[in-house]
């Protein structure tokens, strides 16, 4: 059986990552990866796989089965994900929240006209989390759901805070609040907001000659990243930065508390404790990455996110498989 032939966008930590994750995918082969970097000075360590200015990447019209597109959410994936649906089934981790109605009607409406497949909003949350939330709402009608992050490194919050001007390196860690934790997992079903359920710590490596009290302000009054939280920001060298955050731990859970019955009360949970961030969200990438070929082989077009995605279809098994080995 021929293979999903897959392209990355972007050669970063979540591209490696999407690199190793195809690895363990026998019925996948990685074709290219476009940069927007010289193509001479990116190393991917295979021979058979070329790298190519992100601007040839149409000449891959008929080489390419999916783009596995690893940008950033900021300002990367709301112009690159349209216009590579133009040509190719897709798959990104957007993963500005707040903005995914307006991203997914963008996509969608470039995926339709070129007859692609667009999973959009791929990864552990949103994705695997955004799953779970569902799951708690449709089981447990009657109930709050409660998602935590952390502690952890964000790659999206920390590429935010990298776009600023005067900002040389930065790592941002997401941590949640003991207490508010504790309060759902005893069942209180507390009504938490934004800022009681979790704090943010920065640590920042600025350009000589930047302002720290601007760059300070801009971080914390960001909206859709740091506005809504109580959020520290540290000033450290590059020696600093490299020697003690140079790891991308991260993690965390959906608790779902509610009723069934006669009122018994009932605790629903995932969690994931990731070593690697990028790593594990790019093995998440892959596996939709086979979802999309899927589809676009069955005729499907336009944008889709974890809710359209029957599971099945994350499986290089067949149905009859699945229904013998797991279900």
């Amino acid at each position: 059986m021929s293979k999903i032939r897959i392209g990355i966008v972007g050669y970063g930590n979540l591209g490696r990552g999407v690199q190793f994750a195809i690895k363990q995918n026998p019925d996948m082969e990685l074709v290219a990866v476009f940069t927007r970097r010289d193509p001479s000075t990116v190393q991917v360590n295979d021979a058979s796989v070329g790298v190519y200015l992100v601007d040839d990447v149409k000449d891959f019209k008929d080489k390419v089965d999916v783009m596995i597109l690893c940008g950033g959410s900021a300002t990367d994936l709301p112009e690159q994900t349209p216009q590579l649906a133009q040509d190719f089934h897709t798959v990104d981790s957007f993963d500005t929240h707040a903005l995914i109605p307006e991203f997914f009607e963008k996509v969608d409406k470039s995926a339709k006209a070129s007859d692609k497949i667009s999973i959009i909003s791929v990864g552990w949350d949103p994705g695997l989390f955004s799953l779970n939330r569902l799951l708690g709402e449709v089981v447990l009608p009657e109930g709050n759901t409660y998602t935590f992050w952390g502690d952890g490194l964000s790659q999206g919050h920390s590429d935010a805070i990298r776009r600023i001007e005067g900002v040389k390196n930065a790592v941002q860690y997401t941590l949640p609040v003991k207490e508010a934790v504790d309060r759902v997992r005893n069942g209180e079903q507390p009504s938490l907001s934004t800022r009681e359920k979790h704090t943010r710590e920065c640590y920042v490596v600025l350009e000589a000659g930047a302002n720290k009290e601007q760059v300070e302000q801009q971080i914390v009054s960001m909206p859709n990243y740091f506005a809504d939280y109580d959020t520290t920001v540290h000033f450290i060298s590059e020696d600093e930065l490299k020697k003690d955050h140079g790891g991308m731990p991260h993690g965390g859970f959906v608790i779902r508390s509610g009723v069934s019955g006669a009122n018994d009360q009932q605790l629903m949970e995932f969690s994931l404790k990731l070593d690697s961030n990028p790593n594990f969200t790019s093995s998440v990438l892959v596996a939709y990455a086979r979802a999309a070929y899927k589809l676009g082989h069955a005729g499907q077009s336009g944008a889709k996110t974890v809710y359209d995605i029957p599971l099945g279809l994350l499986s290089p098994k067949s149905a009859e498989q699945l229904r013998a080995e797991l279900l």
